[in-house]
């Protein structure tokens, strides 16, 4: 069984070698970024636990307790919890994001590495037209057709897998952004009935500031604790 793939494999050409080392790095992309959503405690956290955090954050542990901590922290008004937050999704989700991009292109970029295998296929095919007729000709012609079409087919079994891990990566990041957004709201509400913190729209800052506090705010108030990206 194994020498029969390595054998179709080999008849696909040397499209087929940058196929394997884009695969490998795809699926290893991939699976360390959805491991890496998986692990998230949002996930497993039930919502009595991290509301009660909410309203005690000293009972807060972990990336969610951190989060807790951070957004209340020394805040007077409510558009300081709004501006936390933003700080903590400027921190959160922008380098997920990037790996995410980086997988959407190596997805996308298998069939295209597949169609290149095709094009070089034909090409040895018409040259074996070309060059005569006899056996040799036909041995030629049959490995450019098999180069022509093995390639194209492993780049869509390559990317079509792909294409799902992102989906489902995709969503566990949704997911994590309306987890957000729900703590946000929640701490804000209590906030607000408890100690009549007053309610002030968010100020809307220019990328620099917002870049600026989310890197030396973010990171100097949790160094101590577990980084949230």
């Amino acid at each position: 069984m194994i020498h029969q793939i390595l054998h179709i494999w080999k008849a696909g050409g040397w499209v087929m070698i940058p196929l394997l080392v884009l695969a490998l790095l795809m699926f290893w992309v991939g699976i360390r970024l959805w491991l890496n959503m998986q692990r998230r405690q949002f996930r497993k956290l039930p919502e009595a636990e991290w509301k009660g955090w909410v309203r005690d954050p000293g009972l807060g542990h972990g990336e969610v307790g951190e989060i807790i901590r951070y957004a209340q922290d020394e805040v007077r008004i409510s558009s300081d919890i709004s501006n936390r937050f933003a700080e903590i999704r400027a921190a959160l989700l922008p380098p997920i994001e990037r790996q995410m991009h980086w997988l959407g292109t190596l997805v996308a970029a298998a069939p295209l590495i597949g169609l290149l295998g095709t094009v070089f296929g034909m090409l040895v095919t018409f040259q074996a037209l070309a060059s005569g007729t006899g056996g040799e000709v036909t041995e030629a012609m049959a490995g450019g057709i098999s180069q022509a079409l093995f390639p194209p087919e492993v780049g869509l079994c390559i990317s079509l897998p792909g294409l799902i891990l992102a989906r489902i990566i995709k969503r566990r990041v949704v997911e994590m952004d309306a987890f957000l957004a729900q703590v946000e709201s929640y701490t804000v509400q209590y906030r607000r009935s408890q100690s009549g913190l007053p309610f002030v729209p968010p100020v809307q800052k220019d990328a620099t500031n917002a870049g600026q506090r989310a890197s030396e705010g973010t990171n100097t108030v949790l160094r101590s604790g577990p980084a949230f990206a």
